[in-house]
């Protein structure tokens, strides 16, 4: 065994996250949302990150707060670098310094390739794929200052590997989030802070089958589990990776789908 092996941690403690702070950005969301209250019934003290939504935000955390756990909701806009820092300052005084990330915070709109303006291409790849950078970059600045190790999950998508009509610029961030996690991953490994990602299929929310009846027929008939994902299944992929139970896992991704990918192409 290699001197510096690190404890092993009982069975029942693996998916503990007690003593943490843990930031999940875009909670007023269903799948974060979703995130944020498996992780606050772990044991964290969770930071509900909220865009525009705060109503939504709020919500989550008097749920959290009314299952005995700690939650605080703060808004910023996570695509400008002033805005993210003042966010970490303030889950610093609410809550102390975040140990564990969860970046979640997107936007999905539509666009065919012919017709898609460069100020929805900007938007998009702000949204998804700059904003991870930004959090992911000034979180880590300030546990690595504190010789702290921590936890990264960002949320990518299978569309980062599998074709979607409409969605190039979608696409193309989430195919940035993957591998922006294993550069950070391969970067930040000395410091103690381990990069990993999640790449959900179709999320179930309400209202789904009503907008996107086709969709959601098509995917159900190619999925080998036979069911659409729900917010907690991608919400315990996260506490996993954020957890003792991952401790030696980093740069990887995790595919939370019912298998869909695993249909052939032809």
């Amino acid at each position: 065994m290699p001197s510096s092996s690190p404890t092993v941690p009982a069975v029942s403690d693996l998916l503990r996250l007690a003593g943490h702070v843990a930031v999940v950005t875009g909670a007023s969301g269903t799948i974060g949302a979703g995130i944020a209250r498996r992780f606050a019934e772990a044991g964290a003290h969770v930071v509900v990150h909220y865009g525009r939504h705060r109503d939504a935000a709020e919500a989550t955390v008097a749920a959290i707060a009314a299952a005995g756990g700690r939650a605080v909701a703060l808004g910023a806009d996570l695509t400008r670098q002033r805005d993210v820092e003042a966010l970490l300052d303030a889950c610093q005084s609410a809550a102390g310094l975040p140990t564990v990330l969860v970046n979640n915070a997107g936007s999905y709109p539509v666009a065919p390739l012919l017709e898609m303006t460069e100020a929805d291409w900007d938007a998009v790849v702000a949204a998804n794929l700059k904003s991870v950078h930004l959090v992911t970059q000034a979180l880590s600045r300030r546990v690595v200052a504190a010789a702290l190790p921590a936890a990264i999950v960002n949320i990518a998508s299978i569309e980062a590997s599998n074709v979607a009509p409409l969605h190039a610029h979608y696409a193309a961030a989430k195919a940035g989030v993957v591998m922006h996690t294993r550069v950070a991953a391969r970067e930040l490994g000395g410091h103690g802070i381990r990069v990993n990602a999640v790449s959900p299929g179709l999320i179930w929310f309400d209202g789904l089958d009503a907008a996107w009846p086709d969709g959601v027929g098509r995917y159900t008939r190619a999925v080998p589990l036979g069911r659409l994902g729900l917010p907690a299944d991608v919400a315990d992929a996260c506490l996993f990776l954020a957890s003792d139970a991952a401790r030696w896992i980093t740069g990887a991704e995790l595919v939370v789908d019912g298998g869909v990918l695993t249909n052939t192409a032809y």
